[in-house]
């Protein structure tokens, strides 16, 4: 596989493209959510239930025990189980829009490449759980590649740091990501942001990158673009805006919307911007957490929303149920999965269809 996936004409779909599957992999780490973790599987199990309305969820587990037990959470939440299928892939911890398969596949009208490459490949993206702030990450680390074998798909390995939370899709050829992450020197301190693009425009087959600054104060990916800014079609973005000018993420979520202002896409249009609100902060423990309802999982049947208890929640219902006139609009209560500093997006990688 001499040849990058975007010059065989494989590309990473919006999130809205029709799934094959949803990946998780199973919540068990301790650590991620201290003295709590036992709360995290009734709304898990909800979001689960919400996505198999519309497709298959695939969820990696160490081994029977844990598979047996994840069973007997999906079941009293009365999630169909035929719709949800194991792998016994052990994993350090439950982040797989980070550590999961980066699934692409052919552009219309492109045949598939000679040599064995079919409709579909995997990118197996380095990872390093967010600048080695959680050691060990050596199980999440190889997840991409054993989908890929047990698939029988072949598998890219570009050989840098990247993560899932940190880029945004339109599907037609524009990438959104931000400095505060991708340019961390965490990350890949041998390479300059022209060559971090370089990478992005081979191995997701994009044609554009676009660039904001800032991520939002608690969250420790230091900047993911899942929590500030989503695509919601190929033009019109959501981006998260702190109301309370005596916030900390106030000045910060304003710089982003002056960047998106001045942006352009491919075609020379200016993006279409919708507003939306932060929730009140949730903290736990004297830590602030980062809570953002631009977390949401955009699936087959549904766009799955985090909650949080506070005043917010039904307006930023109302607006996404605007931008998504196809889907059902479903709100999951997140205050304590957010206590693990993720929400629905953090937890999902989607397998598309093709």
């Amino acid at each position: 596989m001499n040849k990058t996936p975007k010059e065989l004409g494989y590309y990473f779909p919006a999130e809205w493209h029709k799934h094959t599957a949803t990946w998780l992999s199973w919540p068990h780490k301790e650590t991620s959510w201290p003295g709590k973790i036992q709360t995290v599987y009734g709304p898990y199990s909800k979001f689960i239930k919400a996505v198999t309305e519309g497709e298959l969820v695939c969820i990696n587990v160490a081994d029977e025990a844990m598979e047996a037990f994840a069973k007997e959470q999906l079941v009293k939440e009365g999630v169909d189980l035929g719709k949800v299928k194991f792998y016994h892939h052990p994993t350090n911890d439950a982040w797989c829009r980070d550590h999961g398969p980066a699934f692409l596949i052919k552009k219309d009208g492109i045949e598939a490449p000679l040599g064995g490459l079919g409709a579909k490949v995997i990118v197996d993206w380095g990872y390093n759980a967010w600048g080695d702030k959680y050691p060990p990450y050596d199980l999440d680390d190889v997840i991409p590649t054993l989908i890929g074998r047990k698939y029988n798909v072949p598998v890219y390995h570009p050989g840098i740091v990247m993560e899932g939370g940190s880029v945004e899709f339109n599907g037609k050829g524009t990438i959104i990501t931000s400095i505060a992450c991708l340019l961390n020197p965490n990350r890949n301190p041998q390479l300059d942001q022209a060559q971090i693009e370089q990478y992005l425009y081979d191995y997701y087959g994009a044609e554009q990158i676009l660039w904001v600054s800032e991520g939002i104060v608690g969250d420790d990916t230091d900047g993911h673009i899942d929590d500030t800014v989503r695509f919601v079609n190929e033009d019109t973005v959501v981006t998260v805006i702190e109301e309370d000018k005596t916030d900390e993420n106030y000045k910060l979520l304003q710089q982003n919307l002056r960047e998106l202002k001045a942006m352009r896409l491919l075609s020379g249009k200016q993006l279409n911007i919708v507003e939306l609100p932060m929730p009140s902060p949730v903290i736990y423990e004297e830590q602030r957490l980062p809570a953002s309802y631009a977390n949401f999982y955009i699936s087959n049947a549904a766009v799955v929303v985090p909650t949080f208890r506070c005043a917010n929640d039904d307006k930023a219902l109302q607006i996404i149920t605007s931008c998504f006139p196809d889907r059902k609009v479903v709100g999951i209560d997140s205050t304590d999965v957010i206590w693990g500093l993720g929400s629905w997006h953090c937890l999902s990688q989607q397998e598309p269809a093709v």
